[in-house]
């Protein structure tokens, strides 16, 4: 097929991408046919799929948008995948104009066509990292500049720390992370949830043993644990669709039905 203009030379066209994927999901442009026919398959299992992605990213918007009206103009976002639909500096600078955003994916695609996309932008960077190698991204000259000068910043982990398993220990990880933060800063993430769907949580889990990154659902006890060290804002640990909705008319009935919990703390 011919290459678009926002592809990087290189990139495989006939094969799926996980990040092109997430954005078939989220209604966007950026994905291929064989992507779309990726999307459509893991469907047929788990039909409330893009529901779900698209909860996810409302809870990242909501976030962003909470923490820039608290005056936060520096963001890392961990596991970012193409920062095309609704991106980041995109929601925080409607707020906070100048808003430096550092972009961190594990994902050469992802990594190649975020460069691409970015390329005339003087306030975001894109890294190719892997939180798993916790020391090595922090150490990053865009990351570590992002986290000099005490200003605080909003690590983002969303939908991340499920595609880390327990025995590469996301809570220390995570505590990592927090130790390099200065006082003020914040961290946003949302997990699959191991409670919200037991009926359908082994499908998911198998769906993603088929890919290069597997998925461990966690309960809401172990993803509050992430949380160590940051205190919570109202409300809490919750379903992805009653973490401060626009309108509580728009949560549902069952919001337990997206498969996800989600919260935000701040670093005293």
């Amino acid at each position: 097929m011919r290459r678009p203009s926002w592809v990087p030379e290189g990139t495989d066209l006939d094969k799926p991408n996980a990040a092109r994927v997430y954005d078939y999901y989220l209604g966007g442009s950026h994905n291929f046919e064989v992507d779309r026919e990726m999307a459509r398959r893991a469907m047929a299992m788990w039909p409330e799929l893009p529901q779900i992605m698209r909860s996810n990213r409302a809870f990242l918007r909501r976030a962003v948008t909470h923490l820039a009206e608290q005056g936060v103009t520096r963001f890392l976002d961990i596991g970012s995948g193409i920062p095309t639909f609704g991106a980041v500096h995109e929601i925080a600078r409607a707020i906070r104009p100048g808003t430096e955003v550092v972009y961190v994916d594990r994902d050469p695609v992802a990594v190649a066509h975020s460069r691409l996309l970015l390329q005339d932008d003087p306030h975001s960077a894109v890294v190719q990292a892997d939180l798993r190698d916790v020391e090595d991204l922090l150490d990053r000259p865009e990351v570590a500049a992002l986290l000099a000068g005490g200003e605080p910043v909003a690590v983002l982990l969303v939908a991340v720390a499920h595609f880390v398993s327990d025995d590469e220990d996301p809570w220390k990880l995570i505590a990592t992370v927090r130790d390099r933060l200065p006082a003020g800063s914040a961290l946003v993430l949302s997990h699959a949830s191991l409670e919200a769907r037991p009926d359908q949580a082994e499908n998911h889990q198998e769906l993603y043993r088929m890919t290069p990154t597997p998925l461990t659902m966690r309960t809401r006890e172990q993803v509050t644990a992430m949380f160590d060290g940051f205190e919570l804002v109202e409300p809490g640990v919750v379903h992805l669709p009653q973490w401060r909705p626009d309108q509580p008319g728009t949560v549902g009935e069952h919001p337990e039905r997206i498969a996800g919990v989600a919260g935000v703390g701040f670093r005293p």
